[in-house]
């Protein structure tokens, strides 16, 4: 019996049993890697986690913002079955998740960060604290580190450090002591801790500490927080890249559709309107990368080091993307392909599998679920909507595999703001090689030409594939089912209901 390893009494957990070790990355879209061909951004270590492994270069997230992606992520579930639609909308208890499926099969699945998922509340009393926020954590997972958005323990750990953390505000911005130079943005200014500082370092270093004390087979979820915002970050990546040579963001297009009229009116969607200060924002997002890659490598590293590369299938992906200032944007909700367009990249060499290949097939977060078990010989729940990617990782290809992709974004929470009626606040995309329609609950459906009109720029409302879309998308997304918890918002101050807006007087 090799040390450390086991057999559970219901023979599940096996000497073959992988270790998994799942990183997702949040709000990193999928350009933003070196083994995509970026021109600027530096990535050693996610390009050599491609090389030895498989890089799936059309992955999609299935919805936006961080709770409803997750979601679908740890279900396996679209957002329309699911519904949990938005950040602090319930998670409904009778779905199952990879965390509970490994646990049950004998594994003890450690969480090191967040999983932003709220509790269904007809499970617990109305005066648990759960009911009070977004951030509460999956069940199924023991969690290591709780890094909420609080970011308590990391302050600790930098006090610890010996930082003066009365004042927690200045961790999240740039120095106020520094002047922006010349040819320099607004977020140029590097943050006020050093570079093995950052909440990435502390989390990776935190699993490190961990990893010689727990038995294999182990399941670890590194859920980390960068290059999501604040854009600040320390010196000196908060001046490895110029402005002046990030790639142009796209223009914004035609906006004479009512969605593309008031998404950026809901503020923090909207790009810097200083040229000089969009172009920074995208510097400052590449350094934020890189330092991610660099902690990243770190975990990689100590793998090799403990000898647990071998056994271990790790895989790297986001919750969603980045509009990055295309399209006049910045954050990740709406349908562009920059907010759902995100990294995959999966390494286990016990498969024996293809190294340094480059899946161009459409795959989902959906999918990320159904791998993980297979690669762990587990059943897959019926509830589950992906697939398996194990044919790709050993180098053959499926019988049958999608030839489009989807997502989807729920605007309730905006309804005062779109005058629509609660249930009528969703979009669905289909999306194929040559075109991406989007269709509205209550607005006109959109189609782009993506043969013609790559970037997005000319939203038609006529043209031949749309029927055929539409047919496809009715195929793929069946009605609404009613659900008890799709209006409930988990808040500060209690649970509260959503409700339509009332017309004015």
């Amino acid at each position: 019996m090799v040390p450390g390893r086991w057999q559970t009494p219901a023979g599940r957990l096996t000497l073959q049993s992988p270790n998994i070790l799942l990183i997702t990355i949040d709000q990193w879209r999928a350009d933003c890697l070196g083994a995509a061909g970026h021109q600027l951004v530096h990535t050693p270590a996610l390009d050599n986690l491609a090389a030895d492994g498989v890089r799936f270069a059309s992955h999609y997230a299935q919805a936006s913002p961080c709770g409803p992606s997750r979601a679908s992520l740890h279900t396996g579930t679209y957002l329309h079955t699911h519904r949990s639609v938005f950040n602090g909308t319930p998670l409904d208890a009778r779905f199952t998740n990879i965390a509970l499926e490994f646990r049950s099969a004998g594994y003890d699945p450690l969480l090191f960060g967040y999983t932003d998922t709220t509790v269904d509340p007809r499970t617990t009393t109305d005066d648990d604290p759960r009911l009070l926020t977004y951030e509460g954590h999956l069940p199924g997972f023991r969690v290591a580190l709780p890094l909420p958005e609080d970011r308590e323990a990391w302050y600790r750990w930098l006090e610890s450090r010996g930082h003066d953390i009365s004042n927690r505000g200045r961790f999240l911005q740039g120095r106020a002591d520094l002047d922006v130079p010349s040819g320099r943005g607004a977020t140029w200014a590097p943050s006020p801790y050093a570079t093995d500082e950052t909440e990435t370092a502390f989390v990776i270093g935190e699993i490190l500490e961990t990893l010689p004390n727990i038995s294999e087979p182990w399941f670890i979820h590194a859920s980390i927080l960068r290059p999501h915002p604040p854009f600040v970050v320390p010196d000196p990546y908060h001046d490895r890249y110029s402005p002046v040579e990030v790639p142009e963001p796209l223009p914004v297009g035609d906006t004479g559709h009512p969605f593309l009229e008031v998404l950026p009116e809901w503020g923090f969607t909207r790009a810097p309107e200083d040229e000089l200060d969009r172009r920074q924002l995208r510097a400052t997002y590449y350094g934020m990368v890189d330092e991610v890659d660099d902690q990243v490598g770190r975990l990689l590293n100590a793998l090799d080091d403990k000898g647990f590369t071998d056994h271990t299938a790790v895989v790297v992906t986001s919750d969603h993307g980045e509009m990055l200032g295309d399209h006049g944007l910045v954050s990740k909700m709406g349908f562009h392909d920059q907010a759902f367009h995100v990294p995959l990249i999966i390494r286990y060499p016990a498969l024996n599998g293809p190294t340094g290949v480059v899946i161009n097939d459409f795959t989902e977060n959906v999918d990320v679920m159904p791998t993980l078990l297979d690669l762990g010989e587990l059943p897959l729940p019926d509830q589950c909507q992906g697939a398996s990617v194990r044919p790709f990782l050993e180098g053959r290809t499926p019988d049958t595999w999608r030839q489009a992709t989807h997502w989807e974004f729920d605007f309730r929470v905006f309804a005062r703001t779109v005058g629509l009626p609660l249930d009528d606040c969703h979009l669905a995309v289909h999306r194929d090689r040559t075109g991406k329609l989007v269709q509205f609950g209550g607005m006109p459906d959109l189609f782009f030409d993506l043969e013609s009109d790559p970037g997005e720029q000319y939203p038609l409302t006529d043209h031949p594939a749309i029927v055929s879309c539409r047919s496809a998308l009715a195929e793929w997304r069946p009605s609404f089912s009613d659900s008890p918890l799709v209006n409930l918002l988990a808040t500060p101050n209690g649970m509260i209901t959503l409700r339509d807006p009332q017309p004015a007087n």
